[in-house]
């Protein structure tokens, strides 16, 4: 499954890492980061990832999700 992921608040590189990063410590997760658009487009392997586990490790990682497609 594939979802593209709308977030607030993203600055730099490093801001796409740690995101990056936060997106891909959920089991079965792959990530591609852009704050330029401020987006993530994810890959989920495991069907039982849900919309807030996203949300959940996108906030504590200190951004806002406005939209995940």
């Amino acid at each position: 499954m594939i979802k593209k992921i709308k977030i607030k608040d993203m600055m730099c590189s490093n801001c796409e890492k740690h995101v990056k990063e936060a997106l891909e410590s959920l089991n079965g997760v792959t990530a591609e980061v852009s704050h330029k658009k401020g987006t993530a487009v994810v890959t989920i392997d495991n069907d039982s990832i849900t919309d807030q586990q996203l949300i959940d490790v996108i906030t504590e990682a200190g951004y806002e999700v406005k939209k995940i497609k």
